[in-house]
């Protein structure tokens, strides 16, 4: 590897591995490519002929990636995208379905671990937090021009933030001052608007569901899961698996939900005793229950803590009904 390609811990990497099947000549889809941990063992594993794609917002992780995993020549293909549109870089490969995807929600490493991206209140830098820093609007722009109702809501909403009110309170009166510009500025608000004797019982920093809460509202990306989940189950080839890891409560939910419905027959409501929906199931449930990181690799990696994976299997598509005799 090279000096400047900095090294990636993948989370649940033997796992996903394992549980995505990867073999040879297959077509594989990793719409979070980040620094390319997982897509470096996926192709290790998959063998000859194996190609993957590999996505990502951030173009300096594309970039790092391709250092990364240069070993693989042409295996590897990258597009600098977000990963519900993934479709546009299937057609520009001439790919119509996949043998397998998977999507890793979470922040690397490399986005927390530098200030000047404002994600981590731990270090002080711009108020940022865009995956994609070459458009959209940041977290400073969104934080100065919500009303202070708006603000309050996306805590809750997208923070499960207890003290929501009291945050978006404390903010409206800092910005009347001046507008916050700093994650040091907001880090310190937070604490401040927090009663002392819940900043005495808290197990983490008071700024870490209002941190979650922005960064998720400046990318959109419970949105953007929802999208990719709806448009990957036809993209996939029967038997291909679809993987993702969550990080938090919100995310795994929202998956836990798609994943469940997808597997199911009838959704009516109990009290209809004859099937009115028409759905039928396209995906079979492969983990029953999220799987989580071992004592192992929370001690290598306490970052993984949080970490769920959910896997599910692309069913076969049912025969067409047969042609009632004349």
């Amino acid at each position: 590897m090279k000096p400047d390609a900095p090294a990636h811990v993948p989370v649940l990497a033997g796992e996903l591995t394992e549980l995505l099947l990867p073999r040879p000549g297959g077509r594989y889809l990793d719409a979070t490519l980040g620094l390319g941990g997982h897509a470096a063992l996926l192709l290790q594993a998959a063998g000859p002929g194996a190609e993957l794609l590999g996505l990502d917002r951030d173009r300096r992780a594309l970039n790092l990636a391709g250092i990364n995993l240069a070993r693989f020549g042409r295996a590897l293909h990258t597009a600098h995208l977000p990963f519900a549109d993934f479709a546009a870089a299937l057609e520009n490969l001439g790919w119509d379905k996949v043998d397998g995807a998977l999507v890793d929600a979470g922040v690397s490493s490399l986005q927390l671990d530098t200030a000047e991206r404002g994600f981590s209140f731990m270090r002080d830098g711009p108020l940022d937090m865009r995956l994609d820093s070459e458009t959209g609007m940041n977290a400073a722009q969104l934080l100065n021009s919500l009303g202070e109702k708006e603000l309050e809501s996306i805590l809750k909403k997208f923070g499960e933030e207890p003290m929501a009110g009291r945050i978006a309170r404390a903010v409206a009166q800092s910005r009347a001052v001046r507008p916050l510009e700093r994650t040091g500025d907001l880090a310190a608000l937070v604490e401040k608007a927090y009663p002392p004797s819940w900043r005495a019982k808290a197990r983490n920093h008071p700024a870490t569901r209002t941190f979650q809460a922005l960064r998720l509202a400046v990318n959109d990306e419970l949105g953007q899961l929802r999208l990719f989940m709806e448009r990957i189950v036809p993209r996939l080839n029967p038997g291909a698996r679809v993987a993702i890891i969550s990080f938090h409560s919100l995310e795994d939910r929202l998956v836990k939900h798609f994943f469940r419905t997808e597997a199911a027959g009838c959704l009516c409501p109990p009290h209809v005793r004859r099937c009115l929906c028409g759905h039928r199931p396209t995906l079979r449930l492969i983990t029953k229950k999220a799987l989580t990181p071992g004592e192992a690799e929370l001690a290598a990696n306490p970052r993984a803590r949080s970490a769920k994976l959910r896997v599910a299997e692309r069913l076969p598509e049912p025969a067409p009904p047969l042609a009632q005799p004349t």
